[in-house]
């Protein structure tokens, strides 16, 4: 698969005749819940597993959500989901990128973008990244050079 990054976390998708909508195609909800779920498979790899977002009171939520639907997928297609850490500002915020490719014919089918932001679980209230946070995932944050189509700039340098 050509990846848009270098060395993504990636899982592997089987499009259920469930993920299927009105449109004969796969429904948009399913690309946001399949975010969602490589979004916590990647912090798991990573060590931080729900159960240690509990222990540090701590969470990582959904600050915006930006999804660019480029071709559909349809059931039994087989498909796979890569995810990058592309910033941790090592304050309260990080962003993961994403690409969802069908493995048939490697076309890409969605890019998109989400900024997470840290909040107390006890509260709900905006606190600062546990130590932990700021190491693992500041540790995993990747130089973001992106392909001309999706009109970001280089950065330079892992933080």
């Amino acid at each position: 698969m050509e990846w848009a990054l270098p060395d993504p976390f990636v899982i592997d998708i089987r499009v259920a005749d469930e993920a299927i909508d009105a449109y004969q195609h796969v429904n948009n909800s399913e690309y946001l819940r399949w975010v969602e779920q490589i979004s916590w498979a990647h912090s798991v790899a990573l060590g931080l597993s729900l159960e240690r977002y509990r222990q540090l009171d701590r969470a990582m939520v959904v600050h915006r959500h930006e999804l660019d639907y480029l071709a559909p997928a349809f059931a039994g297609d087989e498909l796979q989901l890569a995810t990058w850490i592309v910033d941790c500002d090592e304050r309260f915020s990080l962003t993961r990128r994403f690409q969802l490719a069908r493995t048939s014919d490697s076309k890409t089918l969605l890019f998109a973008r989400t900024r997470f932001a840290c909040v107390a679980l006890s509260t709900g209230r905006p606190k600062r990244l546990p130590e932990e946070y700021r190491r693992i995932y500041g540790g995993a944050v990747i130089v973001e050079c992106l392909k001309e189509e999706w009109n970001f700039s280089c950065r330079t340098g892992n933080r």
